[in-house]
């Protein structure tokens, strides 16, 4: 639906949303349009009803419009938690469909991949899911393909992992628009040093210690991904050094020296943070969540779970949802 070279962008706002993957959306558009001295970019912010939306942050946001009076959309974003859900899902999500349908590219930033793929936009198409929310995701949408990448642009489906990445994908536009001098000037602007396009990946954290996964040399990364490949059904630590190459004694040996701890510590690790994801982000029962991280009971996984978080599986979500009825306001939100 673009016309005369400009673009205008729908950002669908749900409560608890990440307010600074909007501003990291619209900022970049702002300044282009200013660095170019045109209106290139035009942008309307949409909830579902037209009320005002309470950010993450508790900064509330005043809509355009409704979802239903959207029209004239070249691309609409979601914003969202993970736990966004329309109060009317049948009417809305025919909404979406709609303006699908009729050449509304769709879009999602951080936890809005949640919604989108509820609405059934993303059936058939890569997309792009935040390291902390992966767990939930593909328990929810087994059969979605997601990428660890900071953004996917699948054809008519843009999502972008969290607000750095949004203010990236922002980048990407402009360059697209308004040229390669009008991206850098504006990415000089903000100090935004460098310009990740597809294709790179999201820095994940090497947990309990200063690094990030991909900076780990290279058995004890060998090791991370065949953990973190394998929660449900949980390896040997002799099975995964013998896969990577190595000793079990080496690989505890490397493990030690890179972050501080055992592989099995590390193993545990990873999967009690896929098991929090599940805890906080979805329904399963805490007998399935158990499962899901290689746990045959949900007495082990509590045990474990207080050794590593404080509380049990059941107070933690008895904790969150307290929370969100109080102030609806999910978290986290990235």
């Amino acid at each position: 639906m673009q016309r005369d070279n400009t673009m205008t962008l729908g950002f669908l706002i749900f409560p608890g949303f990440p307010m600074a993957c909007l501003t990291s959306a619209i900022e970049p558009l702002r300044a282009a349009n200013e660095i170019a001295g045109t209106e290139t970019f035009r942008w309307k912010l949409i909830s579902e009803t037209g009320a005002s939306v309470n950010a993450s942050a508790n900064v509330a946001f005043q809509p355009d419009c409704s979802l239903d009076q959207t029209e004239d959309i070249d691309t609409l974003f979601l914003l969202s938690s993970p736990q966004g859900k329309f109060e009317d899902p049948k009417g809305s999500n025919g909404k979406l469909r709609h303006l699908a349908r009729h050449g509304t590219k769709m879009g999602a930033v951080s936890g809005g991949v949640f919604p989108l793929a509820r609405s059934g936009l993303l059936d058939g198409h890569s997309c792009s899911v935040h390291w902390c929310y992966k767990a939930a995701f593909t328990a929810e949408f087994p059969s979605l393909a997601t990428v660890d990448d900071v953004m996917v642009l699948d054809r008519r489906r843009f999502t972008a992992s969290g607000a750095a990445a949004m203010f990236d994908l922002s980048l990407k536009l402009i360059e697209q628009t308004l040229g390669d001098a009008v991206m850098t000037e504006v990415a000089c602007w903000f100090q935004h040093p460098m310009v990740r396009a597809e294709g790179v990946r999201q820095k994940i954290p090497a947990f309990k210690t200063d690094s990030t996964a991909d900076s780990l040399p290279p058995p004890v990364a060998k090791a991370v991904e065949l953990f973190a490949d394998n929660l449900e059904h949980p390896v040997s630590i002799r099975d995964a050094a013998s896969e990577i190459g190595v000793s079990p004694r080496q690989l505890e040996r490397s493990f030690k020296a890179a972050t501080g701890q055992s592989p099995a510590i590390y193993y545990r690790t990873l999967r009690m943070n896929a098991a929090r994801q599940l805890v906080m982000y979805s329904r399963d029962s805490i007998t399935s969540i158990a499962n899901a991280v290689g746990y045959a009971t949900s007495s082990t996984l509590s045990q474990h779970y207080r050794e590593s978080f404080g509380v049990t599986p059941q107070e933690e979500r008895r904790k969150v949802n307290l929370f969100r009825v109080q102030d609806n306001r999910p978290i986290p939100s990235v």
